[in-house]
């Protein structure tokens, strides 16, 4: 499936993802999070395919279990106690499900910044914000760059050593430890004069200096006013909500959180609708497409 989303204009794909990963950081709601993290799982398997799929079921699930495992045998508070450990401390109902809404928060936000690093690539942001902090703008694109770069030259650093017997793959465990080392070295000399002569292309274009024009070929057409639109007005009623306490859980010595009024009902609809509209507008466009083909 293609994304479609990604196609929208830039300052669409960052509100959004300001909105939805900055709610997934501060919402420990249960609902709240169950309805994030499927967002971001469905829209991250879009993105990446099977590729997706496997990272958030080899990596994120054990992550998610793990950390919700750690946090009762270290956190004991609670009233409800299931049973005591042999140093004497209670294991506590509440400590568990709070490890598991922690845990489901951080795999959630991991979730989204890898939906995130897919979409808003460097040149969109330096777009919005070349203007307005052009240094750190510069900074961060070129960080966000280097990671799939720094990834793919590895690689061929590491092909190119085990040519020659140099691989971490060769030799005892002191010689691949040194060979290790060496990729490492080579990498990051590489890395260091990459962003060396970057800067300075970027300077000896004048990158910066005011009344500077660039060319950019993103233009707000009437789509993206209304689906910018729709995402800011969502994400102030969730906003709002917030205010009211409705996205607020307490979960120690009791779990106590807003349930299920009218209101809770409306909020929990709107935060749906806020973290799946990518996965509604490829599929929208999906069918569309299939149906045009169809009438050929």
């Amino acid at each position: 499936m293609i994304d479609h989303f990604s196609r929208f204009h830039p300052i669409v794909n960052f509100t959004y993802f300001a909105f939805v990963i900055g709610f997934s950081m501060f919402f420990l709601h249960p609902i709240y999070m169950l309805i994030s993290i499927g967002g971001a799982f469905v829209y991250s398997i879009i993105l990446n395919g099977k590729r997706g799929l496997k990272f958030n079921v080899v990596f994120m699930l054990p992550m998610l279990i793990l950390v919700g495992c750690i946090n009762p045998l270290f956190n004991h508070e609670g009233a409800t106690i299931l049973f005591y450990l042999k140093n004497g401390n209670p294991f506590t109902l509440e400590s568990v499900i709070y490890g598991l809404i922690s845990s489901t928060m951080l795999v959630t936000v991991i979730m989204w910044f890898s939906c995130y690093n897919k979409i808003m690539t460097s040149d969109k942001f330096i777009y919005l914000f070349g203007k307005i902090i052009p240094s750190l703008s510069l900074i961060l694109s070129m960080v966000l760059r280097f990671v799939p770069e720094y990834k793919a030259k590895i690689i061929t650093i590491s092909n190119a050593q085990k040519c020659i017997g140099n691989d971490v793959t060769n030799g005892n465990i002191i010689q691949k430890a040194k060979n290790g080392i060496k990729i490492l070295s080579i990498m990051t000399t590489w890395a260091l004069e990459n962003g060396i002569e970057t800067a300075d292309s970027m300077k000896a274009r004048g990158y910066g200096l005011k009344g500077r024009t660039a060319f950019s070929n993103y233009r707000m057409m009437t789509r993206d006013k209304i689906v910018f639109i729709l995402i800011v007005s969502l994400g102030v009623f969730i906003i709002g909500c917030s205010t009211f306490d409705l996205t607020t859980v307490r979960y120690f010595p009791t779990i106590k959180f807003t349930g299920f009024g009218m209101i809770n009902i409306v909020s929990y609809i709107g935060y749906f609708i806020l973290c799946f509209i990518p996965v509604f507008i490829t599929t929208r466009e999906e069918i569309r497409w299939k149906y045009l083909i169809s009438k050929i």
